[in-house]
């Protein structure tokens, strides 16, 4: 059994013996009973310069292929979100890249005729974010013509979207919480754009979690006068509407909202800690998923849905449960750094050559946190090569001064 030297709590070291690696079948046929999205994230080039506010440069390979082997989980791909660095590295002209290349590779599984994705269009395996992150927030006016602004920002990059096949999700504005007056400005400007729209389109909630510049979205600090905004924008806009994304961390606001949903509104989970219990349901509704942790933990969520599909939800909840103190961990607090834990499990597992991400963002986490990563990895069964992942753990601790 690979055992290495992990640090312990108190500041010392101590060995730990990995558990081995579980064998995660990939679907033989597409998943029906719950529609996943796994939020990519994105590999930069191992010698580009991707210190803190250089433009992002990414190994195109390596992301690509990451992206086929969500897919050939039979998961979707949410890609160009959070989980991709965007406001946090990515700028926009490497996201337009990013939006580009992947709707041709969506493509190209659409027409493969792989049997995890068979009858799937380019829509279904693939929903970009488009936001307004292209636009200079120091310069950005006041009133008016801060709204045009922002509505322009998004006809861009909802155009870039469309025109290369995948769904569009309307991401949450920095730039619309800084200029909006009210409930009403965040109304004309979603209202105008789902009246635009030639497709259903996701609207995604991102909490201050996430993202503190998002502070009083929809027009409010109070979530139930937020939510009430929200829906009447949805119910006003229901044929333009596929789901909403709500990454508010809140299972019981989510519930809520699902229960008054329109007809045909899906809801995606965006709640990285409670996503089993609500991917799971009540009896009466259940949550779809758009989710970052999914990126981390995609043999077990495609396992798990597919005994949602074989009609077996005991067994689904129990391996979505497996995952949870994995989920917890990777999205805790200083919850926006929770793509370091995504890039670091992508690196154990050999998916990409070195740990790095573009903005430097590899450094968001302590030493002691990747090492608890690694370890709940390991017990989650999530390790693909537990010999490989030892052996980057171990350079990684000895590089970091652990046990030297």
């Amino acid at each position: 059994m690979t055992s290495l030297i992990l640090p312990s709590s108190d500041g010392g070291t101590r060995e730990y013996r990995l558990q081995g690696s579980t064998s995660w079948a990939r679907p033989t046929a597409p998943l029906t009973a719950r529609r996943a999205y796994a939020a990519a994230h994105v590999i930069p080039e191992v010698l580009g310069d991707n210190t803190p506010g250089a433009p992002a440069s990414l190994d195109w390979d390596a992301t690509m292929a990451y992206r086929h082997e969500l897919w050939s989980y039979g998961l979707g791909v949410a890609d160009a979100m959070d989980t991709a660095q965007r406001g946090m590295g990515l700028d926009w002209a490497a996201t337009q890249q990013l939006i580009k290349r992947t709707g041709v590779e969506a493509a190209s599984v659409a027409s493969s005729g792989n049997a995890a994705t068979a009858g799937k269009t380019v829509r279904d395996l693939v929903a970009c974010g488009a936001g307004t992150d292209q636009l200079d927030m120091a310069a950005l006016p006041a009133g008016e013509a801060g709204l045009a602004a922002v509505l322009d920002a998004y006809r861009e990059q909802i155009a870039v979207v469309s025109e290369a096949g995948p769904k569009v999700i309307l991401m949450a504005s920095r730039a619309l919480a800084k200029v909006a007056g009210g409930p009403d400005d965040y109304l004309k400007v979603y209202s105008t754009l789902l009246q635009e729209v030639d497709q259903p389109v996701i609207l995604h909630w991102l909490g201050t979690m996430f993202d503190p510049a998002l502070a009083g979205y929809w027009g409010s600090d109070d979530v139930a006068q937020a939510t009430e905004t929200f829906l009447s924008l949805i119910r006003d806009n229901a044929d333009k509407v596929d789901g909403v994304k709500v990454s508010l961390l809140d299972a019981s606001h989510e519930v809520s909202l699902r229960a008054v949903l329109p007809e045909g509104v899906r809801l995606y989970t965006g709640d990285d800690f409670n996503y089993p219990e609500l991917i799971d349901g009540d009896g009466s509704h259940h949550s779809d998923a758009l989710l970052g942790i999914f990126a981390a933990i995609y043999p077990a969520a495609s396992v798990a849905l597919q005994h949602y599909d074989a009609g077996n939800g005991v067994k689904a909840r129990e391996i979505l449960d497996s995952t949870r103190e994995l989920g917890k961990h990777i999205f805790s607090a200083p919850t926006f750094y929770y793509k370091t834990g995504i890039a670091f499990m992508s690196w154990l597992n050999g998916k990409q050559p070195g740990f790095q991400m573009v903005g430097g963002l590899h450094s968001g986490r302590s030493v002691c946190h990747l090492a608890r990563t690694f370890e709940l990895a390991d017990q989650a069964g999530l390790l693909k090569d537990p010999a490989l992942a030892a052996f980057r753990m171990s350079d990684y601790l000895r590089i970091n001064g652990v046990g030297v």
